[in-house]
């Protein structure tokens, strides 16, 4: 308004996103977005279509070269040797070598992939070697099946718990939680709409939520535990972050303040950098229920700490934990809600196999502005380590130099010195006093040095938006998941991130090393860290989840057969039934059309690719599963050939024959037979009703054996008639 109007209030247009208020002159500016809660968004377009979920790509058989351990249901691990094509009964088929003990060796149709897994569970070189035909598979497989039944039966207790117990439903505020959401300065990215979204369900659900929150460093977990937090909090109750480091509780309790600084909500921390004093009177505000949501490390879980009314707990990074505070951690599981973010990676086959145990939700895509970071691996060169040290500190910014041996980080940080004279350096290690290495860290964080000097230490440590350049000395020493855990310390702001890995020269590394470099190097993208097909992350996550002992029962069998068992198990017992474990072959309807079924070469000369289609072909469990991949393979190769038309079919047979209980289906150019296994899920009447109708075509022989007498000269008559048979025999008997 102009000089001497005195207005109460007034609109105005103006570009602000936030609002202030000032004592002189007395004016306070509201902006539409804190009135309404809501501003203009822009949707990216999502690619669809394309979104195969990463881990199948890799879980399939892309990763296997010559001599790779490999997983057969019935004979266990043996070592692939390749794809070969052969000629059968004067049919063109291809088979999967494997190559067992004593060199014996098993030829696998590719129409029964789906009995053949990667080995996941140790490092290749050491898993273990079966023999064909011996017992010691058996042993390890029934061994491995009745502890998966211990461990699902321990997991539905906890769920059973947490159901009968109920817990009580939060009145969520879901307008005040979307305007709260307002003030998030990205795009939420579809995978974290879908975690809030989830924990918001949760929080109102009468029972207690357990749910992990399983991303990437740096791609947005700690957004979905604001919105939970700020949803409890203004449902009137209290909550608890808890975090493994003093360092990392700091860093959350400003997030939080920050975020919360709008709101009547009251956070708190409790650190060793506090007084004694202070310490005691957020203990008293706690129990009067002054504050709402306290921060803090494993200390808020001893017994004397009382709060008002404690409904959500948030876990960061929960592997750092020791056992002591994981017994803690389930006790409250089954009472109050908790919600637990880690970033080592739960592969996806374990997700689906503990569905509706203990929820997971996966963020696996990047928030919007994030750059890769781009991965040299390059030899100790004097040149090249000042040039990216250059190239980091000209632009302000900071260095991460990894130096995994303490004896010589001293040495280390003088070298560098001399190297490059205008870097202020300091060393950060395990073996400092624990006050003097908070203090480095702190003073990194504030930029009174640019360079650190450090262990892996800052594996899993804050966030320091200017630290882009990680270089990383002997990174042949380190594992994968490590060095990708290492490399998501930079690149968390819209900087472009550069991570060295140095090495010796080719010849000082094993060749797992190389490998290792290499699958680091290619796979720059971000969200890799789900996609590394590696066992050492995979136990570890699988590990975590189920505990320890379990990873030697991984180890026996491979990963993807674990899972699989995990998942039966959990079914059954879920509809009250005796978990069968047997997973073999038999349970497969074996079809056999006589017509060659493959991917010619000439099609898609990539032995990898064919390998990946046929797992992906054997393994689908619907119709609509077989539909999509014919679908994406004419949309990535070509129209099909005749041979691969056939081998669809031969899947599509298989899906409708198998819960028949059926064993094999066979039919030619003169008919077929259909061998029955000892107990049918056929109705007897059935067939006695197609025998009369038709007495020329079908004919029974013995017990078990359907025969078919028609000419089916082609591939289509073929095809045709052994579906008319399924589906005449799979018609359902009268309730």
């Amino acid at each position: 308004g102009g000089e001497g109007v005195a207005a109460r209030f007034a609109i105005t247009i103006a570009p602000l996103e936030q609002g202030f208020a000032l004592s002189k002159p007395a004016i306070t500016v509201l902006t539409e977005r804190e009135l309404f809660g809501e501003r203009v968004r822009s949707e990216r377009r999502r690619r669809r279509g394309q979104a195969r979920d990463p881990d199948t790509i890799i879980r399939d058989l892309t990763e296997l070269s010559i001599g790779s351990p490999i997983v057969h249901v019935d004979h266990g691990v043996g070592r692939y040797q390749g794809l070969e094509s052969m000629e059968l009964g004067g049919m063109e088929g291809e088979f999967l070598i494997i190559e067992y003990a004593k060199g014996d060796k098993l030829y696998v149709p590719v129409a029964q992939l789906g009995l053949v897994s990667r080995y996941s569970g140790t490092a290749p070189e050491l898993a273990p070697l079966h023999s064909l035909g011996g017992d010691a598979w058996e042993r390890a497989r029934r061994k491995a099946a009745e502890k998966v039944r211990d461990v699902a039966a321990e997991l539905l207790a906890i769920y059973a718990q947490r159901e009968a117990r109920g817990g009580e439903s939060m009145p969520v505020d879901r307008q005040m939680v979307e305007e709260f959401g307002a003030s998030f300065p990205f795009e939420e990215t579809p995978d974290q709409e879908q975690a809030i979204e989830a924990v918001l369900g949760d929080l109102a659900a009468p029972r207690a939520m357990d749910r992990v929150i399983c991303g990437d460093v740096g791609f947005g977990k700690t957004e979905v535990a604001l919105r939970a937090a700020f949803a409890a909090a203004t449902a009137g109750k209290q909550v608890a972050v808890l975090v493994p480091t003093t360092l990392l509780a700091q860093q959350h309790y400003r997030n939080f303040a920050d975020r919360f600084a709008d709101w009547p909500v009251k956070v708190d921390v409790l650190s060793r950098f506090r007084s004694a004093k202070d310490v005691n009177a957020a203990l008293k505000k706690l129990e009067a229920g002054e504050i709402d949501v306290i921060v803090g490390t494993h200390k808020l879980l001893q017994p004397d700490i009382k709060f008002r009314n404690l409904g959500l707990v948030i876990v960061d990074e929960e592997q750092r934990f020791g056992v002591r505070q994981k017994e803690q951690l389930k006790k409250l599981r089954a009472e109050v809600d908790l919600l637990t973010m880690t970033a080592t990676p739960i592969p996806r086959t374990l997700n689906m196999a503990m569905s509706g145990l203990r929820d997971l939700s996966l963020i696996t895509t990047p928030p919007a502005h994030r750059m890769a970071v781009r991965t040299f691996v390059a030899a100790w060169d004097p040149a090249t380590i000042r040039e990216a040290f250059q190239r980091e500190l000209s632009r302000g910014g900071q260095v991460y130099f990894l130096h995994n041996e303490v004896e010589s980080i001293e040495r280390t940080a003088r070298e560098l010195q001399e190297l490059i004279p205008e870097a202020r350096i300091g060393i950060a290690h395990g073996q400092m006093p624990e006050r003097e290495l908070e203090q480095v860290m702190a003073d990194f964080h504030r930029q009174r040095f640019n360079v650190l000097v450090c262990t892996t230490i800052i594996e899993t440590g804050i966030d320091i938006p200017t630290a882009n350049t990680i270089i990383i000395n002997r990174a042949d020493r380190f594992g994968l998941a490590q060095l990708h855990q290492l490399r998501g310390r930079v690149g968390r702001s819209h900087h472009r991130a550069y991570a060295y890995l140095v090495v010796p020269d080719r010849k000082a590394m094993t060749p797992d090393a190389e490998k290792r470099l290499e699958a680091l190097a290619s796979l720059e993208e971000l969200g890799a860290g789900f996609t590394l097909a590696t066992h050492d992350l995979e136990i570890r996550g699988a590990g975590e989840l189920l505990g320890d002992e379990q990873s030697g029962q991984i180890q026996e069998i491979g990963f993807g057969l674990y899972t699989e068992l995990l998942d039966r198990a959990v079914r059954a017992l879920k509809s009250g039934k005796v978990p069968d474990f047997d997973l073999s072959s038999e349970h497969e309807t074996e079809v056999e059309l006589h017509l060659p079924a493959l991917i010619p070469d000439d099609y898609l000369p990539d032995v990898h690719a064919r390998l990946t289609l046929y797992k992906r072909i054997a393994s689908a469990r619907s119709d609509e599963h077989l539909r999509d991949l014919q679908v994406e393979m004419i949309d990535r190769f070509g129209l099909l050939p005749e041979p691969t038309k056939n081998l669809f079919a031969l899947a599509t047979l298989k899906l409708m024959a198998t819960p028949l209980g059926i064993r094999k289906l066979d039919f030619g150019p003169n008919g077929g037979r259909i061998l029955f296994r000892e107990k049918p899920e056929v109705d007897p009447l059935l067939i006695i009703k197609l025998i009369q109708s038709l007495p020329r075509v079908y004919k029974l022989e013995g017990q078990d054996k359907l025969k078919v007498v028609l000419d089916l000269p082609g591939a289509t008559e073929r095809i045709r008639s052994a579906q008319e048979v399924l589906i005449m025999l799979g018609a359902r008997r009268p309730a």
